[in-house]
């Protein structure tokens, strides 16, 4: 048992020590803000103030997890032990930078909520995030900070039990597009005739008449191989399935087809399955309620996992959105244009609603990598994609977090601009799943302030 000791006991400091005593470290605690009771108490003490209370572990505290609201925060950067920190402390703290603060900061995404220029699909980009600007986006660093912690506790309370964490990874699939020809119904396929016709595709044409005709198998359909490499590497995958109505960034089969209602049952039957909530749907609570029950009646069950379509997030909204619908896991937390680490963490945590000042029930998993990043947006070739993701497995299994990746069915095809990327997926499972850490990790001396 940890004692702490904080001068304001806040909501805000209560989820940053749940967060990085409990979950991540498996230390239970007792909080208080009573000086005198904390001097009278023994054992491991923590005290997270202006100044220490008596000889016990030490951190500085600056004003963020004291505050209400949302304004803008004064951070300068400075290097430390390999990385970047900021909320500087003086020297009677354990570490140089307020450890609860920083992190609050990055987990709660909290510069998400202040103004800032959204891309075209209305999202929060990387380029404008804080880890990326200051070349950390690569690292977990609330882990490595985490350990850091702990390596602090443990020299000066050698009796403190930390609990074994283990290093897991997880492969999502997101089902935007369960065929490219099969099951669109007469007039989507006509239209699909008329646009390679207009483009004199005549090889596309020839493709889909096989593939509607039986004689061939639809390029889409890469399914046997990902129950292939299920089988052979015995990893944990979710799939997230669209099931939004029809439209320009929502191009799913028909809700009603059998075969698709079929498909989704049968992957049911070997990995866990989540809602992919539409495009449509982020405005939408009623829409996004019309999909999750769709889904639900699909596999006789209730859907407790999602993943946000184009990643569109708004904080809070849309986490909200999906408490409302009884939604318990969401896997959106990560960016679209940069692989990495987009709360600068790398551990399941859950979502602080900073406009309502609570710790919600709704767990995020941040994602680190998705195949459409490297191709579209940071214009990597598929013979250099693992130099981009071998990394990122890296920094996971260093601080024995959990490492995420994000793949299409359709892009699992090998052919066309996908070719060579079935080979990637193998191959970043074949790394992934190997589950001893690839070193120990050694900070690099730096400047303390």
């Amino acid at each position: 048992m940890l004692r702490i000791f904080t001068d304001k006991i806040t909501h805000r400091n209560k989820y940053i020590f749940n967060l990085m005593f409990k979950d991540m470290l498996g230390l239970d605690f007792e909080l208080t803000d009573k000086e005198v009771e904390f001097r009278e108490m023994q054992g491991a003490k923590v005290s997270y103030s202006i100044n220490p209370v008596s000889d016990e572990v030490h951190f500085s505290a600056r004003h963020l997890l004291l505050e209400s609201g949302i304004t803008e925060q004064n951070i300068a950067l400075f290097e430390h032990k390999g990385t970047k920190a900021f909320f500087a402390t003086g020297k009677t703290s354990a570490l140089p930078f307020d450890v609860f603060a920083a992190s609050f900061y990055l987990v709660s995404r909290y510069e998400e909520y202040l103004p800032h220029i959204r891309d075209e699909h209305d999202r929060f980009d990387a380029k404008d995030s804080l880890a990326f600007m200051n070349g950390f986006l690569q690292k977990p660093v609330v882990n490595i900070w985490s350990l850091e912690v702990k390596e602090i506790l443990m020299r000066r309370y050698p009796e403190l039990v930390f609990p074994e964490r283990k290093y897991e990874f997880i492969s999502t699939i997101d089902i935007d597009n369960a065929y490219a020809y099969r099951e669109k119904g007469f007039t989507r396929s006509i239209g699909g005739y008329l646009k390679s016709l207009a483009s004199l595709d005549f090889k596309e044409i020839r493709e889909r008449s096989r593939v509607i005709l039986g004689l061939q198998k639809d390029p889409y359909d890469t399914y046997d191989f990902q129950l292939k490499m299920l089988h052979k590497y015995k990893f944990k995958s979710i799939y997230f399935f669209l099931l939004g109505d029809y439209g320009v960034n929502d191009k799913n089969l028909p809700v009603e087809s059998e075969k698709f209602q079929s498909l989704i049952k049968m992957i049911g039957d070997y990995a866990q399955v989540g809602i992919h909530p539409s495009y449509g749907s982020n405005k939408s609570k009623e829409q996004l309620r019309k999909e999750v029950n769709r889904l639900s009646k699909i596999l006789h069950r209730d859907i407790t996992q999602s993943r946000q379509h184009f990643l569109k997030l708004t904080l809070p909204d849309t986490y909200r959105n999906l408490i409302d619908l009884d939604i318990r896991h969401d896997y959106t937390m990560g960016f679209a244009s940069q692989v990495g680490f987009r709360a600068s963490i790398c551990t399941p945590f859950n979502f602080y609603d900073l406009d309502m000042e609570l710790e919600t029930h709704l767990k995020v998993h941040p994602f680190a990598v998705m195949e459409g990043t490297l191709k579209y947006y940071m214009k990597v070739e598929p013979e250099d994609a693992m130099s981009r993701i071998r990394p990122l497995i890296d920094e996971v299994k260093a601080v024995d977090g959990s490492f995420i990746s994000l793949w299409h069915n359709d892009t699992l095809n090998d052919q066309k601009l996908w070719k060579g990327w079935k080979a990637v997926y193998e191959e970043m499972i074949a790394y992934a799943t190997v589950t001893q850490k690839p070193r120990e990790r050694k900070p690099k001396a730096g400047p303390e302030n």
